[in-house]
């Protein structure tokens, strides 16, 4: 009881601070970045083993400088994702602009479903939010719930202010069943561990080995739909540009995990080329393969 009205207050206290303008907010995630990185060093062990081992040609003075731009990015972050609660679509489609969407929207206008695949990388909450401002048909975004359930109608509620329809990843294929007689759009984040238990097929990932969801690929070659990856550019703080690309149109021509790879490859080269705006504080290669589940995928 104490820890739901703990949750509760916490939410109130954050509904109001949305109120606040972003240049506001943005004058407070400064500060918060002298607290996340200098003060409490959040995650800091985490996010400097994540960037060695994935960059290891990098010297020590170039892995500090993307740390740096990190945490001072995830604290612009943390209060785009606060100020959620309030914002309007207006400022939503200033902010979040989409280009190339005419190949996705041709399908949908004409009665087919299209599945996208993206990534934490940049603000994928405004991202999530804003394809269900720039595509017609229904908008089903596929989330892992947050364990804590009070947080997590709340959030739910806001990630789904404009349209969407959120639907907890172990009720995909139920939702995909209800929504077959008009168009949708499925998003997948695809770059999360998946459970150790369901770690099924492994690959290098930004120089070592791990373990890749393949929910995307199943649901795809299931069901023919076209995929689009949404690539994200941040152009300055608070402004994002995507563009939706086509990165496999007829998944039932593909080879067993060719989706999977290809949608991996794509999102390396993104973080290769702007690293800091990758979610590098999370514990993405905690599991490791078992050495035979390993040595079978090298063969």
């Amino acid at each position: 009881m104490i820890k739901k009205g703990i949750s509760f207050l916490g939410i109130f206290f954050l509904s109001a601070l949305s109120l606040l303008p972003l240049s506001i907010l943005y004058i407070l995630a400064d500060g918060s970045y002298l607290l996340l990185y200098h003060i409490f060093g959040y995650r800091k062990k985490v996010v400097r083993g994540n960037l060695l081992n994935a960059f290891p040609g990098k010297p020590l003075s170039e892995i500090v400088a993307i740390e740096k731009r990190y945490y001072k990015y995830l604290a612009s972050l943390i209060f785009e994702v606060i100020k959620m609660t309030t914002i309007s679509k207006a400022e939503i489609r200033k902010r979040f602009v989409f280009r190339n969407t005419e190949l996705a929207e041709h399908y949908l206008e004409n009665g087919q479903s299209v599945l996208f695949c993206s990534a934490h990388y940049g603000n994928w909450e405004w991202g999530t939010i804003g394809i269900g401002l720039n595509f017609s048909g229904n908008h089903y975004p596929i989330y892992k719930p947050l364990s804590n359930p009070v947080f997590d109608i709340w959030f739910r509620k806001i990630r789904s202010r404009f349209g969407n329809h959120m639907v907890p990843m172990r009720q995909t294929m139920r939702a995909l069943t209800l929504s077959k007689n008009g168009p949708t759009s499925f998003s997948f984040g695809n770059d999360q561990a998946p459970a150790k238990d369901e770690s099924h097929y492994w690959t290098t990932f930004l120089n070592q080995p791990a373990a890749i969801q393949l929910g995307i690929e199943k649901i795809a070659k299931k069901t023919n739909r076209p995929i689009f990856y949404l690539k994200v550019r941040v152009l300055k703080r608070g402004y994002y540009d995507v563009e939706c690309v086509p990165l496999c149109l007829n998944p039932n021509e593909t080879e067993q995990f060719e989706i999977t790879e290809m949608h991996t490859r794509f999102l390396e080269e993104i973080i290769r080329q702007e690293p800091a705006y990758w979610l590098w504080s999370h514990r993405r290669w905690k599991h490791k393969p078992q050495a035979g589940a390993w040595l079978a995928q090298e063969n």
